[in-house]
């Protein structure tokens, strides 16, 4: 049974502004991870209802993760965050698998609204 919501952003306050807007919001956060390989690994190890992931991060990128967390799970929700400017980052993200993305610096209610439209 999936569960929560787990975060990956290589920032740690840009983790813990959407961990906040998230648990302000009622939902609950069950992870964070600090790049793409972790993210997979905090991936199988918790089985998040949904992901929001950042693009640009070291050792893995969010794209590259999202195959990767794809394959282990073909329904996996995921959404990306991404700096402005990264459009073609985006396309490839949302080909990749992702089903939103947020630009930053994002809108609480933005982010509030993805999240509700992938999990419906």
């Amino acid at each position: 049974m999936a569960n929560g919501i787990l975060i990956v952003d290589d920032a740690a306050f840009m983790r813990m502004m959407i961990k906040d807007v998230l648990t302000k919001n009622g939902f609950d956060v069950v992870g964070e991870a600090e790049n793409g390989a972790k993210a997979i690994e905090k991936f199988k190890e918790l089985d998040p209802l949904l992901t929001i992931m950042d693009i640009t991060m070291p050792e893995v990128d969010g794209i590259q993760a999202v195959k990767e967390i794809k394959k282990i799970d073909p329904n996996a929700k995921v959404i990306m965050c991404s700096a402005m400017g990264q459009q073609a980052m985006v396309i490839e993200a949302i080909q990749a698998g992702a089903k939103d993305f947020i630009v930053k610096p994002f809108q609480a209610d933005r982010v509030i609204e993805a999240v509700k439209k992938v999990i419906g």
